[in-house]
């Protein structure tokens, strides 16, 4: 691990500061920072702890919303009584990810902003466009097995590696934000990026801006929902296909569909014209293959990960079969229902 200074900021307007300074990471539960310093991946010259910050809390919005603070805990935001009864997709969701001894330190702040999983990356002795630009990607044309089927690039074929984020896709939520020239909210869906010809940024985040919130809009999705999790093993792996599934029910039909998939690309993928082939329609294997079928649309094999399309196709039948009876997946008993 390289030589570092530590600066612990008490305040946002001082964390933003000393934030903006080039060479410069913001340092909160640290499950994923600290990792990669280890393995030399990051390289910060400057970590600034906002662990002092006043970002702790969870809050009712006056629009019947729910503003989750940034330093909040995985583990306090999946427990929440506001959080489990409003949003039980997030609390599922959460739940599945990790270990409990990490969603015990890691924050929603950085969950947003955690990195590709991706071998490749992590190891500095392989080429890697994301770690160091213009060397290539190993993983295209190497052992992919775990890596992007949609949205990926001849630059990169990482995966964003969060089970909250693909929650907070599907629930439309908002994150706010604070940097050098102020405040700004950045929709769920234009936070995180494709990594198009420059896969190093993963996120549209500006030098020294600061996540301090997410805000999750006042919509009903209690009752018809679920967070289905594929992965090589049932506890502490990362998805190789996860599905967020919530459906809004009138007369026996679908009013409304949200749909986001994890583990297949850079970042939470949802379409919503693939929703909208949903709406009116009662629920069938035929609906939900249809809705499968366009959200997939553009999927593309790497070799090794080809499977994940037709894996992907099936989990999105099963998740909305689960979210339409009212049967969410298990965090507890993890295997598939």
């Amino acid at each position: 691990m390289n030589r570092f200074d530590y600066v612990r900021a008490a305040t946002v307007p001082e964390a933003v500061q000393a934030g903006a300074q080039a060479g410069t990471r913001f340092l909160a539960g640290g499950t994923n920072l600290v990792d990669l310093m280890k393995e030399g991946t990051e390289r910060p010259g400057t970590l600034v702890d906002i662990n002092r910050l006043p970002l702790g809390t969870v809050e009712s919005l006056p629009d019947g919303g729910l503003r989750l603070g940034a330093l909040v805990s995985n583990a306090d935001t999946a427990r929440h009584p506001l959080v489990a009864e409003r949003y039980p997709l997030l609390a599922s969701a959460i739940l599945a990810g990790a270990s409990p001894q990490l969603r015990n330190v890691a924050t929603n702040g950085g969950n947003l902003n955690q990195r590709t999983r991706c071998y490749y990356f992590y190891d500095v002795g392989t080429s890697c466009n994301k770690r160091a630009p213009g060397s290539g990607c190993g993983a295209i044309g190497g052992v992919n097995r775990i890596h992007a089927i949609l949205g990926a690039s001849p630059s990169c074929i990482a995966t964003h590696p969060s089970d909250m984020c693909v929650a907070l896709a599907a629930l439309g939520a908002t994150v706010q934000a604070t940097g050098p020239k102020g405040e700004r909210a950045i929709a769920m869906a234009d936070y995180h990026r494709l990594p198009g010809d420059d896969p190093a940024r993963d996120n549209t985040l500006q030098p020294g801006e600061l996540v301090t919130a997410i805000d999750l809009p006042a919509e009903d999705f209690t009752a018809n929902y679920t967070y289905l999790k594929l992965r090589d093993r049932l506890s502490y792996a990362f998805a190789l296909v996860s599905v967020a599934a919530a459906l809004r029910m009138e007369d026996g039909k679908v009013a409304e569909a949200r749909i986001a998939l994890g583990g297949v690309a850079h970042k939470p993928w949802r379409r919503p014209e693939a929703e909208k082939l949903l709406v009116g329609r009662s629920p069938s294997h035929e609906a939900f293959l249809a809705a499968g079928d366009a959200l997939l649309e553009s999927a593309v094999g790497q070799g090794d990960n080809s499977f994940k399309i037709s894996l992907a196709r099936k989990a999105i039948v099963r998740a909305l079969r689960q979210a339409a009876d009212a049967t969410p997946q298990s965090q507890t008993d993890k295997r598939v229902a």
